[in-house]
């Protein structure tokens, strides 16, 4: 997505978005589990609607919080199809929902999801799909390559040039 170093900086949404949270290391399972649902309220639709309605779309699933997320019943599911601030698709919907139950399971037998895919290994892309498919529901194959792309896991987010992959280099080797 090196095309994304020419148009994000200085744009009012994708601008910060780029510099400071694409590409770089994330591990905390709350922020694992919103980045991975917001890849898939992503998919047919840009980017830039998921990032105008991200913040709603933490307020009605409660912060991401995967516990939270799992818990969450019929009422729930009519609350959020009823809520115009998010992207109000059922499919979708029921995914995260669904994934917040699998990724509590991988949780309770890793410790994290960060631990989780640390157990993977490297791969390479076609290997993280295919996996991902397995361990989780809606995940094509841009949905899995953007996520594992946007923290760190999968190289291509910057261009070499680009300053924001130094920050994301230097940001690697202070967490090593």
């Amino acid at each position: 997505m090196s095309w994304y170093c020419d148009v994000a900086p200085g744009h009012p949404w994708h601008g910060p978005y780029h510099d400071r949270e694409y590409g770089f290391p994330l591990s905390g399972d709350a922020a694992l589990f919103e980045r991975l649902s917001l890849e898939v309220f992503q998919a047919g639709l840009s980017w830039l609607i998921v990032l105008k309605k991200r913040q709603a779309l933490r307020t009605a699933f409660c912060g991401f919080d995967p516990a939270r997320v799992a818990a969450f019943g019929p009422e729930d599911v009519a609350r959020l199809l009823a809520d115009a601030g998010i992207i109000r698709n059922r499919l979708k919907i029921l995914a995260v929902i669904e994934n917040a139950r699998r990724l509590l399971r991988l949780c309770d037998e890793h410790g994290s999801f960060a631990a989780w895919m640390d157990r993977q290994g490297e791969m390479e892309r076609e290997g993280w799909v295919a996996l991902f498919r397995r361990t989780f529901k809606f995940m094509g194959g841009e949905v899995v390559g953007e996520f594992l792309m946007s923290i760190g896991r999968l190289p291509g987010a910057h261009r070499p040039d680009c300053p924001v992959a130094a920050a994301i280099a230097a940001a690697r080797a202070a967490a090593r």
